[in-house]
């Protein structure tokens, strides 16, 4: 591949063999097709290298990266943002699912609208066989022109995969790299709001596979899962109380570094604030996949029928 893409794809990965065929096929049978593909294989030990390289020889758009040695799930999504030559960037999931015009209606949807900085779809979480579990409704106002509200949001609200929106680039290396806290991608996403409105396509092509070897449910304990983002903060000098620590100084840093007036920061440290003092009362920390499955039946929506590679599937 010669010509620069419009579109750079970030898809690091590390033992990913069970689901990245399927990914691979609902994003490279996208309808928008003006994009590169970057892989980083975290030093995978399964099946993920054969894998890669296959799809690569297959289609130029990938370009497949190795590491020889694991540096963590937070280092290798830095790098595929570091990889990147596109104007506009998404970072992909390994086990995650995409309608085939997931891409054409986000880039579309940023170039009708030049104040937006994200732009993201309709989402559900599916289950290992790809079918909805959870369809969710979009409740966050990260489209309001005010800076405040769109951070308030991110902070109360339950819900939202905006990190695997399609992003403008150049926001992205204006903010601080994400880290790899409790937490750190919440944190990493209200900067990026803090910068300008996002935009949601009212239509479902986003799935969220939650699985049992997916790493939030592999990790169960806050501290494992920082450890697996950064094999660094194992050992004692990264106890919980610190990661948790970190995670609000994220959001408090967030706010001195963003673009704001002085007015608009200083609501944005009142809604902090207040949001340390809800987090002590039940039911704070609601996740959207924790929530009663919702009835088959009930469903009006077709994972193979959207999703590139399922055509011809039937449900298990």
């Amino acid at each position: 591949m010669t010509a620069r893409p419009r579109l750079s794809i970030g898809l690091p990965v590390y033992n990913g063999e069970e689901y990245l065929a399927e990914s691979f096929d609902a994003l490279l049978g996208q309808t928008y097709e003006d994009f590169e593909l970057v892989v980083s294989d975290n030093a995978s030990t399964d099946g993920t290298e054969s894998l890669c390289r296959k799809y690569a020889a297959q289609d130029s758009r990938i370009r497949y990266l190795r590491l020889p040695r694991n540096i963590g799930a937070t280092p290798n999504h830095n790098r595929v943002l570091a990889e990147s030559r596109g104007e506009l960037f998404k970072w992909a999931s390994h086990d995650d699912l995409y309608g085939r015009d997931l891409l054409r209606r986000c880039v579309d949807a940023l170039d009708e609208r030049p104040d937006v900085i994200l732009a993201h779809t309709g989402q559900a979480v599916i289950d290992g066989d790809g079918q909805v579990t959870v369809p969710y409704e979009y409740t966050l106002a990260t489209d309001s022109p005010n800076a405040p509200e769109r951070f308030r949001s991110l902070l109360f609200e339950p819900g939202g995969d905006d990190f695997y929106g399609v992003m403008r680039t150049d926001v992205l290396r204006r903010v601080k790299p994400m880290d790899s806290y409790h937490h750190a991608d919440r944190t990493y996403v209200a900067e990026i709001t803090l910068h300008g409105p996002f935009h949601q396509v009212p239509e479902l092509l986003y799935f969220r596979r939650d699985h049992p070897t997916r790493a939030e449910r592999a990790n169960p304990s806050k501290r494992s899962r920082c450890v697996n983002l950064d094999p660094r903060r194992a050992g004692p000098l990264h106890p919980t109380p610190r990661l948790l620590a970190e995670y609000v100084w994220g959001f408090a840093s967030a706010i001195r570094r963003a673009p704001l007036s002085a007015a608009d920061r200083r609501a944005c440290y009142g809604h902090l604030s207040a949001w340390l003092t809800s987090r002590v009362r039940p039911g704070a920390g609601e996740r959207v996949e924790d929530r009663a499955p919702v009835d088959p039946a009930l469903l009006t929506v077709s994972v193979d029928a959207l999703v590139a590679g399922r055509e011809g599937r039937r449900p298990a």
